[in-house]
């Protein structure tokens, strides 16, 4: 099935780009070395699933980042506190949410000594996006690693999960790879003590399951019933899951990430889904007319 487009709201369209204090510097990402492409559009099965990324023709995702594409002065003067820790990162142009999985293929030399480090520590270490157009991000997420396996070549193969959200304050070393001074997020309460966390959860959770069922049936697939997305989560981790399913869209999935709002992530969410929906209504009824000149 064709990957759809995501249709963001006016108001998520505006801060869409990842919150950095870095400049734009092309020259230190090069993304042509990467192994998978940037698609700026996502895609929704009957199985929306965060344990499975789009595969490539490798076993794993194929990375190499550079170290220089995190200024040394980021964030110098933040004001530190009692939950400030360090933690090694690994810049990505990819964004990993709490809960969500993420396989990868570890070969850069810098990168193996992290991980010969962190299998003798906690085994954690952050996700934080990066692109040649955005730059840096500040906010990131921890990965876990729960699966690992060594190669004779010293390359690893790593099967990571989301933890916590983190907030880079300053960069501690470069050397022989990136460590950064950090601070744990949690989302506030909402503003407004009215607010039905559940009921938005339930809303975004019957979009979804409208854009599964009509994508479905544009790509030629038979229609059947789509099974419990939620899965009795809590609306937050719900919220992060459907973030996790905007593949191929790391801007808006950022942007998703940094907020500390459950209701406004959930919100922004709906307001995607229901674009989107939109956007396939239409393609649907223009199949209908003109069944040839579908794709």
């Amino acid at each position: 099935m064709a990957f759809l487009q995501i249709i963001p709201s006016a108001s998520a369209s505006a801060s869409a780009s990842p919150s950095s204090s870095l400049p734009h510097t092309p020259s230190l990402l090069n993304l042509n070395t990467l192994s998978f492409s940037l698609n700026p559009k996502f895609h929704y099965s009957t199985r929306v699933n965060i344990f499975q990324r789009r595969r490539t023709n490798s076993k794993s995702l194929l990375l190499r980042c550079s170290a220089s594409s995190f200024s040394e002065n980021h964030h110098t003067n933040s004001p530190k506190s009692d939950d400030v820790v360090e933690l090694p990162l690994f810049p990505l142009p990819l964004v990993l949410f709490p809960g969500a999985i993420l396989p990868l293929q570890i070969f850069e030399f810098r990168y193996r000594i992290m991980m010969h480090t962190l299998l003798h520590t906690d085994l954690r270490f952050g996700v934080i996006y990066t692109d040649a157009v955005s730059g840096t991000a500040d906010v990131g997420c921890v990965g876990e690693v729960i699966k690992h396996e060594r190669l004779v070549d010293d390359r690893f193969f790593l099967i990571c999960k989301g933890q916590e959200r983190f907030r880079v304050d300053k960069l501690v070393r470069t050397k022989p790879y990136l460590v950064a001074q950090v601070t744990w997020l949690e989302d506030r309460p909402s503003a407004s003590e009215d607010t039905d966390l559940d009921g938005l959860a339930d809303e975004v959770e019957t979009y979804m399951e409208d854009v599964i069922r009509l994508s479905n049936r544009l790509g030629g697939k038979p229609e059947k019933e789509v099974g419990d997305l939620r899965r009795n989560l809590f609306p937050t981790p719900f919220s992060f899951f459907v973030g996790s399913t905007f593949e191929g869209a790391p801007r808006e999935q950022q942007a998703l990430l940094e907020l500390e709002d459950t209701a406004a992530r959930l919100i922004r969410e709906k307001e995607t889904l229901k674009n989107t929906l939109n956007y396939l209504t239409a393609a649907s009824a223009v199949k209908d007319v003109f069944p040839s000149s579908s794709s």
